[in-house]
C-alpha cells in the first residue's frame, strides 16, 4: 500500500503527516500529488467532498515553495470563509518543521486592513475568497504579478454561488502561472468552459465517478404529506438521539422559522443564513463545531464551504432542485473514511425528481418507513438505558454516597428505581407520543387520492372549469396574467440571467431568498442570458417585485415588473462600476 514517503515529497512534510497520523494516501492525494509537484502541470482533480483534497495541493505546494523569497507565489481560491480558514489551518500543520513559509487567509467579514497589514509582512501562499481577492487587487494591496501556482478548490461551488466572472478575473491577472490547478466535486459544462480557457493539456484526475455520492453514506428516504413534512423531521431526530447533523432547506425563512420551532420544543438547534452577520454566523458554527449544538439548520448558500468533522446525518427537508446540489449536501456526512447518513423528506409528487437524482448518482436509496411513536418510544428507552451504563463513575468519590443512597432507597424496589430513572430523562417521548398517527403515505392512501382526482375530472362542477384547463394549455404564452390549476398566476420580467452567473436552482435560491416567499407560488421560470421571467401567484407578485426591484447586484441595478408593464424596457445592463465584495 502506498504511503506518503513513496510520494516524493519533502522529509520535514512526511514527518507532519506521521504527527498527524496521516499514513496513507486517499485515492485522491496518491494520485494528485506525483503530478503536482512538478509544478508545471495544469490539472483537474475531480473528488467528493471529505476525500482529502487540502492535502492534495497543500503538501506539493509546500514542497515547491521557494521560502526564501518573502512574496506571494502560490494562491488558492475557495468560495467561502470557513473553508479558506480551515485550508490555512491544514497548511499550517503540514508545514510544522518548514521554517520561512507564511500562509495568510484574506475573506469578506474580517478587518482588510488587519489582512493588508499581514500580505505586508511578506507572504508566500494566499489563501482568499473571490471577492475580498478582488477587493484587494483594486486597493494594489496585493501583488499577483509573481504567482506561480493557482489553486481553485470547490470549483463548481463557486460557479454556483456566481462567481465566474470573478475567477477568470483572477486568472487573467497572474499572467507568470505556471500551473493551475483545479478541484472540485463535479464537472459542470462551465467548468469545462474555464478550463479549456485558461489551462493547457490539463492532466484530469477522477476519483469515483462525477456527480456519484460517497460510498460510506447511507442514502435513505422517508415519503410523506406536505402537511406532515415538519412532524416526520421531528420523528426523524427523535428516533436518533445521537444525532450531529445538519438540516437543509431551501430558504432562509425556512430554516429560520423550523429552528425556532424546534428550539421552542427543546432541542439544541441554530439556524445559519443569509441574513446573520459574520459575528452571529462564526459564533453559530462554533457552537456546532463543539458540540453545544446538536443540529445546525442551513441554506445551501449559508452552508457553502463548511467542514465539520463527525457529523452523523444529513436531512434535506426539501430535495434541492440540481443534483450537484445533492451531492454537495450528502458529502458533509461520511467525511474521513466515516460512516454516514443523507435523509431525505420526499413529498409522494416528487418521486420522478427523487429518482432522477438516485440514477444520477448511481447509489441505491434506500426507502424507510417514517418511525411510529412506538418505535420513537422505544428508540429513546433504549438510550436512556445505554446513557445509564455508560456514565462514568471512575471519577469522585461516590463511595461516600452510597450508605447514604441506600438508606434512601430501602424501601423501594429495584424495579421503582428503574422507572423512575427513565421517566426524568423519557416522560416527555412518552407523553408527546402516546397517541401520534401514522405519518407514512400507504399505496392505498395514492391510489385513493388519485382516484378523487379522476371522479373530480368528470365532474366540472367540482373539478376545474374548462376555461382553466384552456389557459393550462397556453402556460407558454406571454400574457402576465393567467389561470393555473384554479389559481391567478403573474408572469415577472427581471434583468438577470445566465451571464450574472446563475444557474436556474442558484436563481431560485436568490428570489426566494430576497422576497422570503417559499417555492409553492412559483411557476415557471424561463432564463435567458441578460434577463429570465418568472411564473408567480399573483397574490405574491407585489411582494416579489417589493423585494427585487431596485436592489443592486453585482453593479447592477435589478428590474423586476409585470411582464404586460413593459417588461424588458427596465432592463439596465450598466457594469461599469465592479462592487466591493467580502462575501
Amino acid at each position: 500500500m502506498m504511503t506518503f514517503e513513496g510520494l516524493g515529497i519533502d522529509a520535514r512534510l512526511i514527518q507532519a503527516t506521521d504527527e498527524l497520523g496521516y499514513v496513507n494516501p486517499t485515492a485522491i492525494q496518491e494520485q494528485a500529488i506525483p503530478i503536482l509537484l512538478s509544478g508545471t502541470q495544469d490539472f483537474i482533480g475531480l473528488a467528493q467532498t471529505g476525500t482529502g483534497k487540502t492535502a492534495a495541493f497543500g503538501l506539493p505546494l509546500l514542497h515547491i515553495i521557494d521560502a526564501a523569497a518573502r512574496y506571494p507565489q502560490a494562491l488558492v481560491v475557495c468560495p467561502t470563509r470557513e473553508l479558506c480558514m480551515q485550508i490555512v489551518k491544514e497548511i499550517e500543520l503540514f508545514k510544522k518543521y518548514m521554517t520561512g513559509i507564511s500562509v495568510v487567509a484574506v475573506y469578506g467579514g474580517a478587518s482588510i486592513g488587519l489582512q493588508i497589514r499581514d500580505l505586508k509582512r511578506g507572504v508566500q501562499i494566499v489563501v482568499a475568497t473571490p471577492g475580498r481577492l478582488i477587493d484587494l487587487i483594486e486597493r494594489k494591496a496585493i501583488n499577483l504579478e509573481q504567482i506561480k501556482y493557482v489553486v481553485l478548490d470547490e470549483a463548481d461551488e463557486m460557479l454556483n454561488m456566481g462567481f465566474q466572472e470573478d475567477i477568470e478575473f483572477i486568472l487573467k491577472n497572474t499572467p507568470k502561472r505556471e500551473s493551475t490547478w483545479l478541484f472540485s466535486a463535479t464537472m459542470p459544462s462551465e467548468i469545462r468552459k474555464v478550463s479549456k480557457k485558461y489551462m493547457k493539456d490539463p492532466k484530469e484526475v477522477t476519483v469515483g465517478k462525477v456527480n456519484t455520492a460517497n460510498k460510506n453514506i447511507d442514502h435513505q428516504y422517508y415519503v410523506t404529506t406536505a402537511q406532515h413534512r415538519y412532524e416526520t423531521l421531528k420523528r426523524i431526530i427523535d428516533f436518533n438521539p445521537g444525532i450531529y447533523g445538519i438540516i437543509f432547506t431551501r430558504t432562509k425563512l425556512d430554516a429560520q422559522e423550523i429552528s425556532e420551532r424546534l428550539t421552542r420544543e427543546g432541542y439544541d438547534i441554530d439556524a445559519l443564513h443569509g441574513d446573520l452577520t459574520q459575528a452571529q454566523r462564526d459564533k453559530v458554527m462554533g457552537q456546532f463545531r463543539d458540540k453545544s449544538l446538536q443540529l445546525l439548520i442551513a441554506t445551501d448558500v449559508a452552508a457553502r464551504g463548511i467542514d465539520v468533522q463527525g457529523i452523523t446525518h444529513v436531512i434535506n427537508f426539501e430535495l434541492p432542485d440540481d443534483v450537484e446540489i445533492y451531492t454537495h449536501r450528502s458529502g458533509r456526512t461520511g467525511r474521513a473514511g466515516l460512516q454516514g447518513i443523507c435523509i431525505s423528506i420526499v413529498h409522494a409528487k416528487e418521486m420522478y425528481k427523487f429518482k432522477q437524482i438516485e440514477r444520477i448518482n448511481n447509489s441505491q436509496f434506500h426507502k424507510m418507513d417514517i418511525p411510529t411513536g412506538k418505535d420513537v418510544c422505544r428508540k429513546q428507552f433504549f438510550a436512556v438505558m445505554d446513557k445509564l451504563f455508560s456514565a462514568d463513575i471512575s471519577h469522585g468519590d461516590y463511595e461516600t454516597y452510597v450508605p447514604m443512597l441506600a438508606e434512601k432507597f430501602a424501601d423501594v424496589s429495584k424495579e421503582d428505581v428503574l422507572k423512575r430513572v427513565a421517566a426524568m430523562e423519557f416522560d416527555r417521548f412518552l407523553k408527546y407520543y402516546e397517541n401520534a398517527e401514522d405519518l407514512n403515505v400507504r399505496e392505498r392512501d395514492r391510489a385513493d387520492r388519485s382516484e378523487r382526482g379522476r371522479r373530480e375530472d368528470r365532474m366540472p362542477e367540482m373539478g376545474r372549469r374548462r376555461e382553466d384547463r384552456t389557459h393550462d394549455a397556453g402556460r407558454g404564452d406571454s400574457r402576465s396574467e393567467y389561470t393555473r390549476g384554479g389559481s391567478g398566476y403573474s408572469r415577472l420580467f427581471v434583468n438577470l440571467g445566465t451571464k450574472d452567473g446563475f444557474f436556474k436552482a442558484s436563481f431560485l435560491q436568490f428570489i426566494l431568498d430576497m422576497s422570503d416567499l417559499k417555492k409553492e407560488v412559483l411557476g415557471k421560470i424561463d432564463m435567458k442570458d441578460m434577463n429570465s421571467w418568472v411564473e408567480i401567484d399573483k397574490t405574491a407578485a407585489q411582494q416579489m417585485i417589493r423585494a427585487l426591484d431596485g436592489k443592486n447586484y453585482k453593479g447592477r441595478r435589478i428590474r423586476m415588473n409585470d411582464a404586460d408593464s413593459g417588461g424588458p424596457a427596465g432592463f439596465s445592463s450598466d457594469r461599469s462600476r465592479r462592487p466591493r465584495r467580502g462575501e
